[in-house]
């Protein structure tokens, strides 16, 4: 990821596809390694925000597409 951003992940459930595909940016501020670790709380006993080895990263230019047996396709672009 780090030499190359471009990812896409797909899931599945229930008959429903998801496919999001973007780019990963590296998010550097503290700010949001604060915030990554306040909503997993269970990850504080082994990283910090300034312990060099904690990572945030964010999607731009993402696509979302959501498909369903019988129905189109909905893509959400963010």
């Amino acid at each position: 990821i780090a030499a190359n951003g471009k990812v896409e992940l797909c899931a599945f459930k229930d008959g429903r596809w998801l496919r999001l595909s973007g780019t990963l940016v590296n998010d550097d501020r503290r700010e949001a390694k604060v915030s990554m670790l306040d909503a997993y709380p269970g990850l504080k006993k082994m990283y910090s925000p300034d312990d060099g080895n904690t990572q945030v990263l964010y999607f731009k230019n993402a696509e979302a597409v959501l498909f369903s047996f019988g129905a189109p396709p909905v893509t959400v672009k963010f």
